[in-house]
C-alpha cells in the first residue's frame, strides 16, 4: 500500500478542480487567465510526489517433486512440494509487507502468485504491472517464462542462500540462463525495449539489494514518456539536437509554451488587486523563514511570486509534474521586473521538477535523478577540477534539498544581470551529495560522488559549493566542458546507473571504487 502524497494525471485534475474560494493563504487561487485553481503556496506542505507507485508481481516458481524408491527425485533446494511453497509463500508475504515499509518512493507490492507450470507463467504475464520480482526456488525450466516478457516491464530475481529455505535458484542461475551485463547487451536496450534479465538482476538473500533496484526502476517508469513544458521552446547547450533525442530516446512529451500566452497571464495576474495581496502576504511569509536574510530589493520577490502563480497554473492545467524557461536571463526579465530563480526554487522545493535555460542535454538527467532520488535535484555549472575539488554553482538551486527542511539562504539579486532575487543557498558542510555530468546528447552519463566542503562567496552564480570528488577525479579534467551537471543529496549512481542502462545509456561512473 503507498502512503505517499502519489500523482497521476487523474489526480492533477483534481487538484486542479479543488478549491476556489478567495483567501491568502488557506484557500486556493483562480487565475482569471484560464480559471484554473492553483493550490497556494506553503512551504510546510509535506514534500509533493507526483510519480504513479512502482507495481511489483512476486512470483515463486517452484517444482512438485515426489520421492521415488532407489532414485535420485530431488533437485538442491527446499521448496520441492505445495506444503514447502505454501509455507514459503507465507514467508514471503510477511517479507515483502516489510519491504514496502522500508520503501520511500511510491511501491504497490500485488499478492504474489505461485507457479508450477508454463501455462501459469504465461497467464501470470497478463496482470497489470510494471515489474516483477521472481523467487526463484525450483523447477529451473520456469525460471526464463517468469521473468517479464513484455520488454518495457523489467524483473529483479531474488534467491535464499541463509535466509529461509535453500532455493535451487542460488545453486543453478548463471550465464545458462541470464546474460552477462555488458556494454554489447546495454547498448541494445532502449525506452521500449528494457533488454534481457541479466546477472545484474540477481539477488542473494539481500532485500535492500532489492530495495534499491525496485527504487531504479520506480524512477524509470515515471521518467519515461514524461510530459515537461518548456517556456519559450526547447534548446540544447551546444548541442542543437538535445530536444529531438529527449524526444527519440526518452518519449519526452514536450510542451512548447509560448512567451505570448506567459505575457498574457502574467498581466492578469499583476492587474488582480486579490492576487498581489497574496503575492504579498506570500513574500512576509518566506522572508520570515528561519534563516532567510533579504538582500535585494522585496519588490523582486513579491513580483516572482506572481511568476510563480503562472508556472503553477501551467503545470495543473497541461497535468506535468515539469517545467523549463528559455531565456530566462533575458526575454523573462523584461516582461516580469524580476527574475525566475525564486519561482523556480520555490517549484522544486514543492515537489516539481523546474529548471532554468531549457537545456535538453541536461533535463532529462535531473528529471531521472528526481524521480530515483524523490527529493529536489540541483541543476548547476562545473568548473575545473583540482585537487579532487569541483566548485558547483547557479542561481535557482532549490533550498529544500532533502525534501523536508530548509536550508539557510541570503536572497540577492541574480548574478549575470545583478537585477531580480536569487537564493545563495548554503548547503550542511560534510553533505554527502552525487551528481550526473551528461556528454552532451550522445547518451553518455558520468556520475559523480562528492561531499560538500564549502559554501564560498565566488563572483560565479549565487548558490555555489565547493565539493570534493571521491574516487578518481583526474578523470574528470577530460570531461570538462562548461557544461550543466545535476547534483542530489546522497547517493543515488547504483540507482541511476541501473536506470540509465536498461535504455541504453552509457553509464561511466568515475566514483565507482568496486573491483
Amino acid at each position: 500500500m503507498c502512503e505517499h502524497c502519489c500523482m497521476n494525471r487523474r489526480q492533477f485534475n483534481t487538484l486542479t478542480a479543488a478549491g476556489v474560494t478567495a483567501g491568502l493563504l488557506g484557500a486556493a487561487t483562480t487565475l482569471r487567465a484560464a480559471r484554473v485553481a492553483v493550490e497556494p503556496w506553503d512551504p510546510d506542505k509535506p514534500f509533493l510526489v507526483t510519480g504513479r507507485p512502482l507495481r511489483v508481481q512476486p512470483i515463486l516458481a517452484h517444482a512438485n517433486q515426489s520421492p521415488r524408491d532407489k532414485a535420485s527425485w530431488r533437485s538442491w533446494g527446499e521448496v520441492v512440494n505445495e506444503a514447502a511453497a505454501a509455507g514459503e509463500m507465507q514467508r514471503i508475504a510477511g517479507e515483502l509487507k516489510g519491504l514496502a515499509a522500508k520503501a520511500d518512493f511510491p511501491l504497490e507490492i500485488l499478492p504474489a502468485i505461485k507457479v508450477t507450470s508454463e501455462d501459469q507463467a504465461a497467464a501470470a504475464q497478463q496482470g497489470d504491472f510494471d515489474a516483477i520480482l521472481l523467487y526463484a526456488a525450483s523447477n529451473a525450466r520456469l525460471f526464463q517464462p517468469c521473468c517479464a516478457q513484455d520488454p518495457k516491464r523489467d524483473t529483479v530475481v531474488f534467491v535464499r542462500h541463509r535466509v529461509g529455505p535453500t532455493y535451487y535458484g542460488y545453486e543453478c542461475l548463471g550465464t545458462r540462463f541470464f546474460k552477462v551485463p555488458s556494454p554489447e547487451v546495454w547498448n541494445a536496450n532502449n525506452a521500449d525495449n528494457h533488454g534481457p534479465v541479466t546477472l545484474d538482476d540477481v539477488v542473494v538473500d539481500d532485500y535492500d539489494e532489492v530495495l534499491w533496484r525496485l527504487r531504479a526502476l520506480y524512477g524509470l517508469n515515471n521518467f519515461v514518456g514524461q510530459r515537461i513544458l518548456a517556456l519559450g521552446g526547447p534548446q540544447g547547450k551546444y548541442d542543437a539536437g538535445a530536444p529531438d533525442v529527449a524526444r527519440q530516446r526518452y518519449r519526452l512529451e514536450i510542451v512548447d509554451v509560448p512567451y505570448d500566452d506567459f505575457a498574457a497571464r502574467l498581466k492578469a495576474v499583476q492587474s488582480d488587486d486579490s492576487l498581489q495581496k497574496q503575492c504579498a502576504a506570500w513574500t512576509d511569509r518566506y522572508l520570515a523563514m528561519p534563516n532567510t536574510k533579504l538582500e535585494t530589493k522585496k519588490k523582486f520577490v513579491h513580483d516572482a511570486f506572481a511568476l510563480y502563480l503562472v508556472f503553477k497554473q501551467w503545470l495543473q492545467e497541461h497535468e506535468a509534474p515539469a517545467i523549463t524557461i528559455n531565456a530566462c536571463m533575458g526575454t523573462i526579465i523584461q516582461m516580469s521586473d524580476t527574475t525566475a530563480c525564486m519561482p523556480l526554487s520555490w517549484l522544486n522545493d514543492e515537489g516539481y521538477i523546474a529548471f532554468c535555460e531549457s537545456d535538453f542535454v541536461i533535463v532529462p538527467v535531473g528529471m531521472l535523478l528526481h524521480c530515483i532520488a524523490g527529493r529536489p535535484v540541483f541543476m548547476h555549472n562545473s568548473t575545473f577540477p583540482h585537487k579532487a575539488m569541483v566548485t558547483c554553482a547557479h542561481c535557482t538551486a532549490p533550498r529544500r534539498m532533502d525534501g523536508r527542511r530548509y536550508e539557510p539562504v541570503r536572497v540577492m539579486t541574480h548574478y549575470e544581470s545583478d537585477f531580480g532575487a536569487a537564493p545563495k543557498i548554503d548547503m550542511p558542510i560534510g553533505q554527502p551529495v552525487c551528481a550526473i555530468s551528461p556528454e552532451y546528447a550522445t547518451g553518455r552519463w558520468v556520475g559523480i560522488k562528492g561531499i560538500v566542503r564549502d559554501n564560498p562567496n565566488f563572483a560565479i552564480c549565487r548558490s555555489q559549493q565547493d565539493v570534493e570528488i571521491l574516487g578518481n577525479w583526474k578523470r574528470l579534467i577530460a570531461e570538462t566542458r562548461d557544461s550543466h551537471w545535476m547534483m542530489v543529496y546522497g547517493d543515488y549512481l547504483r540507482e541511476a546507473g541501473y536506470a540509465a542502462r536498461k535504455i541504453g545509456l552509457t553509464w561511466d561512473n568515475v566514483s565507482d571504487l568496486e573491483v
